[in-house]
């Protein structure tokens, strides 16, 4: 089974053991960041630093002229990864018999928000969430579809895994993040997630919705979760919440909006990449979720892509749904973190990896080879070794 660890380039980029040390994992494949969101990573090896505080969201190489008198631009990385820092840890893996696929995180931007707040989606009470690009907004959609081109195709690399490429809602965790004072489940998050942006005031007037009244039925429907009522049961406890035509018509433009964008990235990454070059994108089952693995129809997504990379931290049920398509080929991925101080469980990789291809995993995905320990990659290594 082939596995591919997640790497950043400051994982490598002055560490001259980290190239080898990460190829005897036993992983075919890492995983690198090209784009990246703001973070704050540790770094427990590298012989010059603990702590990496990247600032912003950037790119981790040069941004090419393709952005020229544009006014959303990708941002260039700070001393965290300068000048050709994907390029630098890429050509080290290379050297170390590991391939080499781009990492490109596209509609997750809280400094895009920051600067260009109208960029941003607005849920039903005005509120802008300034992390979340609206992916319904034409010169967002443009520059979501040039940066996945430029980024994923980077020198040195057979691939890429899209992140993010669709709706973002409200479960991020931004600054010093105070939201869970009230539990918002799947139901809650998706009415906190509908955009009131005038590209989705527009959108849903196309499908037939007014948007003051489609905005006023949320608030509604929100007002007993606010005071502790229970907000999950999946799509039926949203259709209780705010209504079956509004549940299943703002859905359908959802889906079609995110569905949209993912068709004209993909095709994109296509035209820029040599032959052979791979495209997947993480991806959830269920095509109303948003966030880093936005929810997709997997019909129509195994049928753009290459495959998926599929989050299983919470069980590997999420599998299921991509397997079930039998797409010949198909890439498969079982996305499984594997840093035990983040809540991984590396000790049981191989029972999960075996339980994974039995769901039809064809891949893995290990997060994350630059954040673990020592201990955990002790571990990570023997269970790869028994596969």
């Amino acid at each position: 089974m082939k596995a591919s660890a997640f790497v950043y380039p400051w994982d490598v980029n002055g560490d001259p053991e980290a190239p080898a040390r990460i190829a005897a994992l036993g992983v075919q494949q890492v995983t690198l960041a090209a784009a990246y969101h703001s973070t704050r990573a540790l770094t427990p090896r590298h012989p010059r630093h603990r702590i990496v505080t990247a600032e912003h969201a950037a790119v981790l190489y040069p941004a090419g002229d393709r952005w020229d008198g544009r006014e959303l631009r990708p941002y260039p990385a700070g001393d965290w990864a300068p000048g050709d820092a994907f390029g630098e840890a890429a050509a080290a893996l290379v050297d170390a018999g590991v391939e080499v696929h781009t990492w490109v995180v596209l509609a997750h931007n809280s400094r895009l928000g920051a600067e260009h707040p109208d960029t941003s989606v607005v849920n039903a009470y005005g509120d802008r969430y300034p992390w979340a690009p609206c992916i319904a907004q034409p010169a967002t959609r443009a520059y979501l579809t040039d940066l996945a081109a430029e980024a994923a195709v980077r020198p040195g690399a057979r691939g890429t895994e899209l992140e993010s490429l669709g709706w973002y809602g409200l479960q991020h965790l931004h600054a010093h993040d105070k939201t869970g004072g009230v539990g918002l489940g799947d139901a809650g998050q998706y009415l906190m997630a509908l955009c009131f942006c005038p590209s989705c005031r527009e959108g849903y007037g196309r499908y037939g919705l007014d948007a003051d009244e489609l905005a006023a039925a949320v608030r509604t429907a929100l007002e007993p979760v606010w005071q502790g009522g229970p907000s999950d049961g999946g799509w039926p406890g949203i259709e209780k919440l705010l209504g079956e035509t509004f549940a299943t018509t703002t859905r359908a433009y959802r889906d079609e909006t995110a569905r949209t964008l993912q068709e004209e990235a993909v095709a994109a990454v296509r035209a820029a990449a040599p032959d052979d070059f791979q495209v997947l994108l993480h991806a959830d089952p269920v095509s109303y979720h948003v966030g880093a693995n936005p929810g997709v129809d997997p019909a129509h997504i195994l049928s753009v892509a290459d495959g998926v990379v599929v989050p299983c931290a919470g069980g590997t049920g999420t599998l299921t749904p991509f397997a079930a398509q039998g797409r010949e080929g198909a890439v498969i991925a079982a996305n499984f973190t594997v840093v035990s101080g983040m809540g991984g469980s590396p000790g049981t990789l191989a029972a999960d990896a075996a339980g994974a291809r039995r769901l039809g995993a064809t891949e893995l995905r290990l997060y994350h080879a630059g954040l673990a320990s020592d201990g955990d990659l002790e571990t990570v290594r023997s269970a790869l070794a028994g596969l």
